[in-house]
């Protein structure tokens, strides 16, 4: 997805950018038609949506095929699944990961219970790790 204009962070024009780049990653990485694995991301104190839905995404490979949707379920759980506060989220997103506050941030934000992960990020594949800056690029 090639992006002219920076977004802002939490919108839903922001979340289908993150997806978008997610299933790009995804796809370049060349995934295995066998890997079927669900990551959803929650926004805790996240806006209430038109249909329901908190603020958040929900990112599929099915059968080594991406997809995503803006918008989960207040108890929508993954193979993957990060519970976040908005504040933790938008703290994080404009953090490059060579920056020297980023782990310190990551690390704060686990322990002060304003980030929580279940499961193993690893399932994706390490393309997750590589469009983290580039989110953040076009992030304001």
């Amino acid at each position: 997805m090639k992006m002219d204009r920076r977004l802002t962070q939490g919108t839903g024009e922001w979340f289908a950018m993150v997806g978008s780049m997610m299933c790009d990653a995804a796809r370049g990485f060349g995934l295995s038609p066998a890997l079927t694995v669900s990551f959803v991301e929650r926004y805790t104190d996240g806006v209430v949506l038109a249909d329901g839905s908190i603020q958040g995404i929900r990112f599929d490979i099915t059968n080594g095929i991406p997809t995503f949707r803006y918008g989960v379920g207040r108890d929508e759980r993954g193979d993957i699944t990060i519970e976040i506060t908005s504040s933790v989220a938008r703290k994080l997103n404009l953090l490059k990961t060579t920056d020297p506050e980023s782990k310190a941030a990551v690390k704060s934000a686990l322990q002060s219970g304003g980030m929580k992960v279940q499961g193993d990020p690893a399932l994706l594949g390490n393309w997750l790790g590589q469009i983290h800056d580039p989110i953040v690029e076009l992030t304001i």
